[in-house]
């Protein structure tokens, strides 16, 4: 799930398409249009999987709403023999890809089980649509409670107009959908069997300033020198933007699309937390064979060329950085602009850039979840200019939503699902001790049909990508067990 807010919304190339006027394509912790990312493949694939549609309730707590909707989904039944389990990959903040009807390390399981493969998009994400717009009026039916009524509304009627009520189904989700899993099992246990729950985020938290202290440790271990260089360009930044004069070198040296006004406190802010994301993006996703843009740019890179003393000073190091994303993923500028975020944010159309998930998930984090990977902790090498007033304001200006709403929507998460308090049995928790998502979840075993799995230098949802020969062996190991786990469980 993730890590950034960015000044505007760009979206994942290759699924939805560029903009051009900016590279804010990391929104709170996860690529705009697929959190956990598609895994390669080829555009034949895609072809061999269309599109199917769903009729969905659109209020499922309210018995007098009458009104439906439809639901894009799709299914594999090409490994799927009579009293074989049933499949579910859980959809989640993004526009969903059907190559994973075809690639994904949960494939390779319904081969060996003989499984059939259902994929459900989540609500207001992707082609999913079930209002006419998005505004504010209109995404109060935007909620994880409808996506888990959606979910045990379409299983049960997918098991049925198949004949196969018997089957055993076992969900699969990573990041937000790894919550929506475990809750799944937990919420409607009479029609899930099983869960394997990856980098799943299962306590809500406004302050996530642990955040920033995980992707330090993270870039420790290429070298304390890492961590030493981000922290004396973030020094030289700080030190910058205190003065007109001193800032009228960024706009060129960090490839901004218009110049650095210091006056604008939310401009700085919004700057300093962008270019945070770099290293929050890359230490994330770090080698987890993802389709992406940035997926050959890793912790190593970013480390090298930070450390490269004998080229530049520390802060034209971290311009570099930040060119060598904006070219990875094709952009000419980085719009560093507050208005320009609230701008591509706050369009309800379905038709704007926005609309694949950037608008959508951020309603969530002001409703449910909070999430904002704050500058507030001490220990990180990050310019501590993004306290947590500066997410707190994006939800008032973009949705008229205060502090007040914002606590009362994650303690109400927090109540209606347990935290990690879950009376739960037969799920896998999987998490990468490089992912600072991982503090937010279950990493001990949570009872004796519940393991938990800490795969020491993987990232975020590595698990659930194809395997490669290159794969480290914590994660290959990992995935042995949770085979066990789901060959016990079918």
């Amino acid at each position: 799930m993730k890590n950034s807010w960015m000044s505007s919304v760009c979206l994942i190339l290759g699924l939805v398409g560029n903009f051009v006027d900016c590279r804010a394509n990391f929104l709170l912790g996860r690529y705009l249009g697929s959190r956990r990312g598609a895994p390669p493949h080829s555009a034949k694939l895609l072809r061999d999987f269309p599109d199917r549609y769903f009729l969905q309730q659109l209020d499922h707590f309210n018995e007098a709403d009458l009104r439906t909707w439809s639901q894009r989904f799709w299914d594999n039944d090409q490994f799927y023999k009579s009293g074989g389990p049933v499949f579910v990959m859980i959809g989640g903040e993004g526009p969903e890809n059907p190559i994973w009807m075809a690639q994904g390390q949960w494939v390779n399981w319904a081969k060996q089980f003989h499984a059939l493969c259902l994929m459900l998009e989540h609500r207001f994400y992707g082609n999913s649509h079930p209002t006419k717009d998005l505004s504010v009026k209109n995404l109060k039916y935007l909620s994880s409670k409808q996506a888990l009524a959606d979910l045990a509304n379409f299983v049960t009627k997918q098991m049925e107009n198949r004949n196969i009520t018997n089957s055993k189904v076992i969900v699969f989700g990573g990041s937000y959908p790894g919550a929506l899993s475990a809750w799944f099992r937990s919420k409607y246990p009479h029609i899930v069997h099983a869960a394997i729950s990856s980098s799943a985020p299962l306590v809500a938290q406004e302050n996530f300033s642990e955040y920033a202290v995980v992707v330090k440790k993270s870039l420790a271990r290429f070298s304390p020198l890492c961590v030493d260089n981000v922290q004396a360009a973030n020094i030289e930044l700080e030190t910058a933007l205190k003065s007109q004069d001193s800032a009228a070198r960024l706009k060129n040296l960090f490839q901004l699309c218009s110049p650095v006004d210091v006056s604008n406190k939310k401009d700085l802010q919004n700057l300093v937390e962008s270019l945070t994301g770099n290293f929050e993006d890359i230490v994330q996703y770090n080698r987890d064979n993802r389709r992406s843009p940035t997926n050959n740019i890793t912790i190593d890179s970013l480390c090298e060329l930070i450390m490269d003393e004998t080229a530049d000073s520390a802060l034209e190091r971290y311009a570099r950085v930040n060119k060598l994303l904006l070219n990875a993923t094709d952009q000419p500028c980085l719009n560093h602009t507050y208005t320009s975020f609230l701008d591509s944010i706050g369009e309800t159309k379905w038709t704007n850039e926005s609309s694949a998930g950037g608008r959508q998930w951020t309603y969530q984090t002001c409703t449910e979840f909070g999430y904002y990977q704050t500058s507030d902790a001490c220990d990180h090498p990050f310019a501590r200019m993004f306290p947590l007033k500066f997410f707190v304001d994006q939800c008032q200006d973009l949705f008229g939503l205060n502090e007040t709403v914002i606590q009362n929507g994650i303690a109400e998460t927090n109540r209606y699902y347990g935290k990690r308090d879950l009376d739960i049995s037969r799920v896998v928790f999987v998490n990468g001790d490089i992912d600072p998502w991982h503090v937010l979840g279950i990493t001990k075993r949570h009872g004796h049909e519940a393991p938990a799995i800490l795969i020491e230098g993987a990232a975020h949802c590595a698990d659930m990508y194809p395997s490669r020969e290159e794969d480290i062996p914590e994660l290959k190991l990992a995935r042995v067990v949770i085979e066990f786990f789901l060959r016990k469980w079918t």
